[in-house]
């Protein structure tokens, strides 16, 4: 039967069956429109309902981060203290960096670093002294799935959620965390619930919100919000890539100028608090750091331009580059890669020498193709295809861990996951 309800009235809905049905209820809130919203409809919720309780609030601190941003965050934090309980994290986890060739990750809230710190630690937060699973290595996603059961036995919950402001509009891999067919591992029959732990669980109300809907619902209640979308706006940025995030990841480089013209104080500090800054802010979004169509300088290949681009950088970098090519061209020479039968037919009208086989070991449709890596190659499939060209692209944006090629991880990767499931198995007893 369809469902007349709007986006709105669905959250209320699905809001009121958690307050119902969780002891424990933390919103993560990273300061950006959606969490923004779902932490004010939160709000909204307890004192329409006059319920007398409150709710956490997970806040990781990045320590760069625009003024607005910032701004926005104390201002609805200090506004509800009497329902928030407030967990502002300040902690040195390692997070990626795409703005280097000599530093894959940094580490916000350095102590090594604190005389160059973007600004001081707010009162309040807490720090890695304050977490016993904390270690030197940890990423920050890391940190949040240890944070979650560690709040859980801190509150002695009943059963915890977590409510994260995600919507399966903004990319494939939200979508697909929504709509993967995992019912063991709902809340009930809840499909944008999702279990983390024992009796822990992500929820996800905005899934089916639209960034209009956003907007709609800022204006139409009176919700306080981020002032730095105003500027996004004014500065012409398209509403879809308007987002609040650290601002060294690969999806945020090429908007990293902004913070030159929107933030000037903090971009002063931001270009000596982290290696590259000020290069990806001049270069980031051109060919220079392989955005935009780039282009091989006249009297080189594309494996000449590729030597050439590894001979510029630092050896533990370079190494790094090499490593995984040829761990690449050892996989697509021997197992092959799979491709659509219309790619096969491109390659071979190209005239392209490749070994195709009728069975994989993996769930597809697509065979399995043995090749050598090429030059370049002009097809729709050019990003399916191993080429010099992708390898160059991947060094130029600084991406270490050549997601652009679609690279398998390394042993040492390898190892450094199964860790991380093997613990978060454990969480799950």
């Amino acid at each position: 039967m369809k469902n007349n309800k709007n986006v709105y009235e669905l959250a209320q809905e699905r809001i009121a069956m958690i307050f119902r049905d969780f002891d424990n209820i933390c919103v993560s809130f990273s300061g950006g429109k959606d969490s923004g919203l779902l932490l004010n409809l939160c709000i909204d919720y307890i004192r329409r309902n006059h319920l007398n309780r409150k709710i956490c609030v997970f806040h990781m601190d990045y320590e760069i981060q625009y003024s607005l941003t910032i701004d926005f965050v104390d201002r609805i934090l200090e506004a509800n203290k009497d329902i928030l309980e407030v967990y502002r994290i300040c902690v040195p986890f390692r997070v990626s960096t795409c703005t280097s060739m000599y530093q894959s990750f940094w580490r916000p809230w350095d102590e090594k670093m604190k005389d160059i710190w973007v600004r001081q630690m707010p009162a309040g937060s807490y720090t890695k002294d304050d977490f016993p699973f904390y270690y030197e290595n940890m990423w920050d996603y890391e940190f949040q799935m240890y944070f979650a059961k560690w709040l859980h036995e801190r509150k002695d919950a009943v059963r915890s959620c977590f409510l994260i402001g995600i919507r399966t509009q903004e990319s494939l891999n939200r979508w697909r965390c929504i709509h993967l067919n995992r019912k063991f591992q709902m809340y009930h029959n809840y499909r944008w619930t999702s279990r983390i732990g024992n009796d822990i669980f992500n929820v996800y109300p905005l899934y089916d919100w639209r960034t209009t809907d956003v907007w709609t619902a800022n204006g139409k209640f009176g919700f306080d919000y981020n002032r730095l979308y105003d500027l996004y706006y004014k500065a012409g940025v398209n509403l879809e890539r308007q987002r609040v995030a650290s601002p060294f990841l690969g999806e945020a480089i090429e908007s990293l100028a902004l913070y030159k013209a929107i933030d000037p104080n903090t971009w002063g500090k931001m270009i000596g608090r982290v290696n590259g800054v000020n290069f990806t802010g001049i270069y980031g979004g051109t060919h220079v750091m392989g955005w935009q169509s780039i282009h091989l300088p006249q009297g080189y290949t594309w494996k000449e331009f590729m030597q050439f681009l590894l001979s510029t950088l630092p050896e533990q970098t370079r190494r790094n580059y090499l490593r995984k090519l040829t761990v690449s061209k050892e996989f697509w020479r021997t197992r092959g890669g799979c491709l659509s039968d219309v790619t096969i037919q491109r390659l071979r009208d190209a005239g392209v020498s490749i070994d195709v086989m009728e069975s994989s070991n993996y769930k597809t449709n697509k065979k399995p193709v043995r090749m050598e890596y090429l030059d370049d190659i002009d097809i729709p499939e050019f990003r399916e295809i191993p080429t010099y060209k992708r390898m160059c692209i991947c060094i130029l944006k600084n991406d270490h861990a050549c997601k652009y090629m679609g690279f398998a991880l390394n042993k040492e990767e390898v190892r450094k996951r199964n860790k991380i499931m093997e613990q978060y198995k454990n969480m799950m007893l």
